[in-house]
């Protein structure tokens, strides 16, 4: 087997990966290798909904995807090429329990910079004429949002990379970590020994395979998510904002040739078989999410059914992002436990990556924050 000498190691080609890769080969002259056991894209990204909007719970993620979303309009900047990037708009509504929380998010993206508004539900009427909103206490709208093609976007990624001097290895499993005297050393593979002082885990759902026999695992949860698609009526073929809802419990946005992606706001069970998972989509939850759907486009409620799949969102203890150095391993990084939101958030994430390897502190966000270290402090607290 041979043997490969490079400064960093990126586990995993995801978009998040073949972002870092990319933000890593533009800040400095070094040898950049993404080890891939499938193709690039190959894991869940590619099963990803693809949903790009920047209002959320955490201030952090927030930024993050407000960030990154200047990244998916501005695509052919960043990399050359198209994404696949299409502005729809989302609509995040709710019922009269969850009116503050909603306004809470609104006015912290609208603090940093973010384009949002808040709407009576008669004014998102008039904004979608064929939305039912008798139900609803209050709405807001983000008009640049949208959505993507996540395989496409990981390919841009990965080529422009490739072009700034980055490898990537696919079809090339990680067996282990190296570690020698608290510090990486490296990386065993299925083709041979890569030697590096710096590895970035951002394996997703994979991540706690490589971090248990370290001592510093995460406790990430892998839970299923299925994402189905409609023949959108007539009534609704020049489109429809996406919707995130907070009162069916369903997502969908509009899609390419006619279509609506839909999927629940909360992943369906936890999956263990990471490696050879059912990714078939049940009758019933179709109909569920039919019925959820069409509860606020009454119109889809005979839409029919095309396709769906499933995939796996990989959740950690708080349901926050980790984007950190491992404590007690020296080289070693981590970007996982996205909850399904790491592609909207991925430009940045890869971004503050490669200044946390680099500079040692991401600057493009402050993700100090979503540090490993505050799982092990609240381990400390609890013994």
């Amino acid at each position: 087997m041979s043997r490969v000498v490079c400064e960093v190691v990126i586990v995993g080609a995801g978009v998040m990966g073949c972002s870092a890769a990319l933000h890593l080969s533009q800040r400095r002259d070094a040898r950049v290798i993404v080890v891939e056991k499938g193709s690039i894209g190959s894991g869940m990204t590619k099963r990803s909904g693809a949903l790009i909007h920047a209002q959320y719970r955490d201030e952090i993620e927030t930024r993050l995807a407000h960030t990154s979303l200047r990244d998916f309009q501005h695509w052919k900047e960043l990399t050359g090429a198209s994404c696949g990037f299409t502005q729809t708009g989302c609509v995040s509504v709710a019922g009269e329990k969850d009116v503050a929380t909603l306004r809470a998010q609104a006015s912290q993206l609208q603090r940093i910079g973010g384009k949002t508004q808040v709407l009576a539900p008669m004014e998102l009427r008039e904004l979608e004429p064929n939305a039912r909103v008798e139900d609803l206490a209050l709405a807001t709208y983000e008009p640049e949002a949208g959505y993507a093609d996540p395989v496409l976007a990981t390919q841009t990624l990965a080529a422009r990379a490739q072009e700034s001097g980055v490898t990537f290895k696919t079809g090339t499993q990680v067996k282990n970590i190296r570690i020698n005297a608290g510090r990486v050393v490296g990386v065993n593979t299925t083709t041979g020994e890569i030697d590096a002082l710096t590895v970035v885990l951002m394996t997703g759902p994979w991540v706690d395979r490589w971090l248990q026999p370290l001592g510093v695992s995460i406790g990430i949860q892998n839970t299923r998510a299925h994402v189905v698609f409609f023949d959108r009526p007539a009534e609704l073929k020049s489109g429809h904002a996406a919707f995130i809802d907070w009162t069916t419990g369903a997502h969908f946005r509009p899609h390419t040739y006619g279509l609506t992606m839909g999927g629940l706001n909360t992943p369906q069970a936890e999956e263990k078989n990471l490696d050879h998972f059912d990714e078939s989509v049940p009758a019933d939850f179709v109909a569920d999410v039919r019925q959820r759907i069409a509860a606020r486009l009454p119109t889809m409620a005979n839409a029919r059914y095309i396709r769906g799949h499933a995939g796996v969102y990989d959740t950690s203890p708080d349901a926050r992002p980790i984007i950190s150095r491992a404590p007690g391993v020296d080289g070693l990084f981590v970007a996982a436990g996205f909850n399904g939101t790491g592609f909207a958030l991925a430009p940045a994430v890869g971004a503050c990556v490669a200044e946390l390897v680099t500079d040692g502190e991401a600057r493009t966000v402050d993700v100090s924050g979503l540090g490993l270290v505050r799982f092990l402090n609240k381990d400390k607290e609890t013994k």
